[in-house]
């Protein structure tokens, strides 16, 4: 079952907000956003979140969820955070959510036309 964890609406194309949203989650360090262009078409961009941890040469990849970055026109994008069940028997199951939560909050608050920021540059 997937979750929606916010949805919203920006100022900027989906190609420009997915590039904004990449760097945005980058910086956070523990969750990267991974563009997935062959899940898209000319009006709708989705990128995987996943979570990746390395040890060593392991490097652990644990899908979240995805963002959906559909275009309204007028320069406007619908954003839609949502949350994947997590498969398997992961120890930080339970944290999961909770990340893309916080992610999905501090997207909106960057991002929504008439947040802080309203514009992704």
């Amino acid at each position: 079952m997937v979750d929606q964890v916010v949805e919203f609406v920006a100022m900027g194309a989906p190609p420009v907000l997915a590039r904004a949203i990449e760097e945005h989650a980058r910086g956070r360090g523990a969750v990267s956003v991974l563009l997935v262009p062959w899940e898209s078409d000319r009006v709708t961009l989705r990128m995987a979140v996943t979570l990746v941890k390395s040890d060593g040469w392991a490097i652990e990849h644990a899908n979240l969820g995805t963002v959906t970055l559909t275009e309204l026109g007028d320069g406007r994008t619908r954003v839609a955070v949502l949350a994947h069940p997590v498969e398997g028997d992961h120890p930080e199951r339970a944290q999961f959510g909770s990340l893309l939560a916080v992610l999905g909050r501090q997207i909106q608050g960057r991002f929504e036309v008439g947040a802080n920021a309203g514009q992704a540059t």
